[in-house]
């Protein structure tokens, strides 16, 4: 019988780590999925040369979001038991995706989450601090809002139960797409554990992308993908529907 778990990796111009990326993929994930989201700088002809992943190409950039809703999508219609999905940018272990995978199974949990924060590591480094206090901002705002008891709304480590992938409809598209993934799960009533992994920054410099480089920004932005997830709740969500952030 297969393994019953598939790891994904949304990639957009990684050329330069992509490869020794995957290679250590490879060796932790019986089934390894990589989305390439419309790169331009080489990234896409060294995954078409390799013959050890599954891929799917967007014919353009479509953003964070719809990269990782390409994951859910393929687990589901694949039927996958667990989906884990992992940066392409080297801030993750792969050698922890059975940690991930156990943990699903073990807790009975429907989203394992990583967190960088939940404990230290001897091998942490310390992470720009702009996005710190706006992590810590954010995971503060849908602690209070939603009553998860997070330590780190944003890490891309992660671990899902895919049938419970089924009850949520996710739209956004862009980087903040996991903050509307929260407020469906509390919705839903998924239960999440949080996994403590290290606090890796490779490149502080690293871009998030035209304005949502300027952190007023995308403070704004994460407040409205949060305004326009509680206004698109159904009715079966009466506490949290009409909520606002900001």
């Amino acid at each position: 019988m297969r393994e019953n778990y598939l790891t994904a990796l949304p990639v957009f111009n990684e050329v330069l780590s992509v490869e020794p990326v995957l290679d250590e993929v490879v060796r932790f994930s019986p089934h390894v999925l990589v989305i390439d989201d419309g790169s331009t700088d080489g990234t896409s002809e060294k995954l078409a040369g390799r013959d050890d992943i599954l891929l799917v190409s967007h014919a353009v950039n479509r953003g964070y979001g719809a990269a990782l809703a390409t994951a859910f999508d393929y687990a589901i219609e694949h039927d996958y038991e667990y989906l884990i999905t992992i940066d392409c940018d080297g801030q993750h272990e792969p050698q922890r995706i059975q940690q991930f995978v156990t943990a699903c199974q073990n807790t009975g949990a429907d989203i394992v989450s990583g967190s960088r924060y939940l404990k230290s590591f001897e091998s942490d480094t310390p992470p720009p601090e702009q996005r710190r206090q706006i992590n810590h901002a954010i995971t503060q705002t849908l602690n209070e809002k939603l009553g998860l008891g997070l330590t780190d709304a944003f890490c891309g480590f992660k671990a899902y139960r895919v049938k419970s992938l089924r009850r949520l409809d996710l739209r956004e598209s862009g980087y903040a797409m996991p903050l509307e993934l929260w407020v469906q799960a509390a919705c839903h009533k998924l239960a999440v554990v949080e996994v403590a992994v290290p606090l890796i920054y490779l490149d502080e410099s690293r871009s998030f992308g035209g304005k949502l480089d300027d952190a007023e920004i995308r403070i704004a932005y994460y407040q409205d993908v949060l305004n326009r997830s509680f206004a698109a709740l159904p009715e079966d969500c009466p506490n949290m529907v009409g909520d606002r952030v900001g």
